[in-house]
């Protein structure tokens, strides 16, 4: 078995146990972003023919602050799953997560599809149907959020699942960069940001995206949903609660966390 598909079990035994494991860069290098993609993609291609569905992408490392941390200069993308989406205040199940972290997003959804090989702000804007205000729910596989760029990427850009406000906005009555965020439990403000905070707007990153997915031969399709990347410092989960996320001109959001597992 090569290095590439050790690292991808090692995830998947991860995620199925609810354990966390060792660091993948320790088998695939803490520099090649290509290998680490490929065991990205192996880990979905378990999950797809496991019956899941791909139903988006989500950039991450838009910060940064964190990009310096990480020794990168750009983003990076996962893919999101089917199972990974929950409606404003649903019960979500903590018992899924093995390490969970919140940042509030603007998700992006598509009313057509992004397939040009160099695409711009006005081919974003124009494909864009609506856009929500959105949680993501990071994770990690890795033992201590112990984390390289290559450990990141390899497992789903720490994707764990994401929650998506109700009412949607078109973008033409949305200043994003201008978009200031809160998020809130208990009436307590745990962390805050703007729009500019993502690439100077989240827009740019979904730009970003659209071009290194066709680098790869990969489209955003028609109904693809998009997070664009954190607006504010993320926070951690450590119990059942409620966390609400406010962007000026989206909206509000809330992510209601459960004792125990997914039924």
């Amino acid at each position: 078995m090569s290095a590439l598909h050790i690292a991808a079990d090692r995830l998947i035994q991860a995620q199925t146990s609810l354990t966390p494991c060792r660091p993948v860069r320790e088998l695939i290098g803490q520099t090649d972003q290509d290998a680490a993609y490929t065991v990205q993609a192996q880990v979905i291609q378990v999950r797809v023919d496991n019956g899941h569905r791909v139903i988006g992408r989500k950039i991450g490392l838009t910060s940064r602050a964190v990009q310096a941390q990480l020794g990168v200069s750009s983003p990076d993308y996962g893919t999101l799953l089917d199972d990974m989406a929950y409606a404003d205040r649903e019960p979500i199940p903590l018992g899924r997560f093995l390490q969970p972290r919140l940042e509030a997003e603007v998700a992006f959804v598509l009313g057509r599809d992004l397939d040009v090989e160099m695409a711009n702000i006005a081919e974003v804007i124009r494909a864009t149907a609506f856009v929500l205000p959105a949680i993501e729910i990071v994770d990690s596989r890795i033992a201590d959020w112990d984390i390289k760029i290559t450990d990141t990427i390899a497992d789903n850009a720490s994707g764990g699942a994401f929650v998506l406000g109700t009412t949607p906005r078109k973008l033409s009555a949305v200043d994003l960069p201008a978009v200031g965020m809160v998020l809130e439990t208990d009436g307590d403000v745990v962390s805050s940001g703007a729009g500019v905070a993502c690439l100077g707007s989240p827009v740019v990153a979904v730009a970003w995206l659209a071009r290194a997915l066709a680098a790869q031969g990969v489209a955003l399709r028609a109904g693809d949903v998009v997070l664009s990347g954190a607006l504010g410092p993320v926070v951690p989960v450590t119990g059942p609660g409620g966390f609400r996320a406010r962007l000026s001109g989206l909206g509000q959001v809330d992510a209601v966390f459960t004792q125990g597992e997914e039924s």
